[in-house]
């Protein structure tokens, strides 16, 4: 499927896009380099191979969902019979390892995304933080930016680990964050590193920051993200405070 749009589309005067104005970030794998894959991994002993879950498996079917739905991804992906009847069990012991690795201090943030967020923020614009995940808020507590601020004070609104409806791709974990910052969907953009997550902020009509740590360029694009970046120093500031989201010159 090809891109609903270019960078360089993105970055013109005459986009017919609306001009941006707020930002939602995802929690893993954007702002933090959590253990939601290695729990994942460690979690299958007893179901599957943990070998077999690979970074890819994680990125394609896991990463972005509600715990049950990940879980039941992971074991269908995997090709384990009864996947999911065995999904909920698995599921909890992923849960149990993840706060274990929590408490181990497993969780590091992305310098990149401090400095990003401590940017947007002051460019004035208004934030928030949407993730799936009921473990975000307490990874997110501890963590620092250089300004000295705590990273959850910066967000206007947070809307992680809410029991909704529909998990991604679904948009309504987005289109609720973009409701408690008072903004319309389309004057968002959303900073997601799964597909999952890209294809939920299409679907609620905003735009999709792609941060692909993991070599996953091609997925994050064939989900429709309208910009791809490797790291969130790769997006130009002054692009953003004109409201345009484009990659820097290089």
């Amino acid at each position: 499927m090809a891109p609903r749009t270019t960078d360089e589309a993105i970055a013109r005067d005459d986009d017919p896009r609306p001009i941006l104005r707020a930002a939602i970030f995802d929690v893993d794998g954007v702002l933090l380099a959590s253990p939601h894959e290695r729990a994942w991994r460690e979690a299958l002993d007893g179901y599957a191979d943990p070998g077999a879950f690979t970074t890819a498996i994680y990125q394609a079917k896991v990463a972005g969902k509600p715990r049950l739905d990940g879980a039941r991804a992971a074991l269908e992906a995997m090709g384990v019979p009864g996947a999911v009847a065995k999904a909920g069990a698995y599921a909890k012991v992923k849960q149990a390892r993840l706060e274990e690795l929590i408490q181990a201090g497993a969780v590091k943030a992305f310098p990149d995304a401090l400095r990003f967020v401590q940017a947007v923020h002051a460019l004035g614009w208004l934030m928030a933080v949407a993730s799936s995940s009921k473990n975000a808020n307490a990874m997110m507590k501890p963590i620092r930016l250089e300004s000295g601020a705590g990273l959850l004070e910066v967000f206007s609104a947070n809307v992680c680990g809410r029991d909704l409806q529909h998990g991604k791709p679904d948009p309504e974990i987005f289109l609720l964050a973009a409701s408690q910052l008072h903004v319309a969907p389309e004057y968002c953009f959303v900073a997601e590193d799964a597909p999952a997550g890209i294809e939920a902020a299409i679907a609620g009509g905003m735009t999709g920051l792609g941060v692909a740590r993991l070599g996953d360029q091609a997925l994050l694009r064939e989900a429709q993200a309208d910009l791809v970046v490797t790291s969130l120093d790769g997006v130009d500031l002054a692009a953003l405070r004109a409201g345009r989201l484009c990659r820097t010159a290089t």
